[in-house]
């Protein structure tokens, strides 16, 4: 078993005898252990920002080039490099978190962390917070270049709400992750078709380069299911100066929705991993395609 799996162990002040942390500590250390690899390895192959910059850019391009030929309003712009930012953490949600723990399982390390007196949920939390390093990190690259390249210009209207609707998002959309995570594994090999399925039509339901209001309301009302849809709604509305005209619905429903996806994202999540847990340790193995 790997240290990052096994609670940290200090010295007790009493008799100098080692204790085992428990409860939020262990959670916390948990955290940190599985983020400290992510961050870390990020610095060992520095072509991978660079192709993770270049790739999402060019989609960006391409749907700005065709924005400016059939003449749409020039925020436009704006949407499609906000959206082009927000792909990475969807990308970082769908292949770093939704399907961990099925690569967990191929190479072997469920197990352990199944066995490990750690919480599932502060593994993926980890997981989650290691890799939103680069995200971040790529995001704002491209927001940057983009931004420069085709001279946006943003117009806010309130930081604290935009401030807000992103952490919003970001929390209910990992919380879908973890939940994820789980159904993934009880379908087993079905996690990487569900994978690469739900990669394109997210792109397009969440409008991540047009406005969804342009959907059908109904249509547009589904799609909020996803955090991203109604986060990139809110940030465009506070963001741009057409943004209002443009939204779904306005940005206080919107931020109360978020906050309801939050609770019910993790609580699921929490059941899951919970659940997945309990069927591993009744069963003496790891669920299969079957379950």
């Amino acid at each position: 078993m790997n240290s990052e799996q096994l609670p940290v162990i200090s010295q007790s002040p009493i008799a100098g005898r080692p204790h085992k942390n428990t409860g939020w500590r262990l959670f916390l250390q948990t955290v940190i252990a599985r983020a400290y690899p992510r961050v870390v390895g990020q610095q060992g192959e520095k072509s991978w920002m660079f192709f993770d910059v270049l790739l999402p850019l060019g989609g960006v391009i391409a749907y700005v080039c065709v924005y400016k030929a059939i003449g749409a309003p020039e925020d436009y712009v704006g949407f499609v490099v906000m959206g082009g930012a927000m792909t990475a953490f969807w990308m970082n949600v769908l292949w770093s978190m939704s399907s961990q723990l099925y690569w967990e399982k191929e190479q072997g390390n469920l197990a352990l962390y199944i066995m490990a007196p750690n919480s599932m949920m502060a593994i993926l939390l980890g997981m989650a917070l290691g890799g939103m390093v680069a995200t971040t990190l790529r995001a704002l690259v491209i927001t940057i270049i983009g931004s420069l390249m085709f001279q946006v210009q943003y117009v806010v209207s309130s930081y604290l709400q935009l401030f807000a609707v992103f952490i919003l998002a970001m929390t209910a959309l990992y919380g879908m992750g973890m939940m994820f995570a789980s159904m993934f594994l009880l379908l087993s090999r079905e996690a990487w078709h569900l994978s690469n399925l739900a990669q394109e039509p997210v792109y397009l339901v969440s409008g991540f380069y047009f406005p969804i209001r342009n959907f059908p309301f109904w249509i547009a009302a589904a799609s909020s299911i996803i955090p991203l849809t109604l986060g990139l709604d809110a940030m465009r509305q506070l963001a741009f100066a057409s943004g209002p005209t443009l939204g779904f619905i306005s940005v206080g429903i919107e931020i109360g929705v978020l906050a309801v996806l939050c609770v019910v994202f993790l609580t699921a999540a929490h059941f899951l991993l919970a659940y997945m847990e309990k069927l591993a340790i009744r069963e003496g193995r790891l669920t299969e395609s079957r379950r």
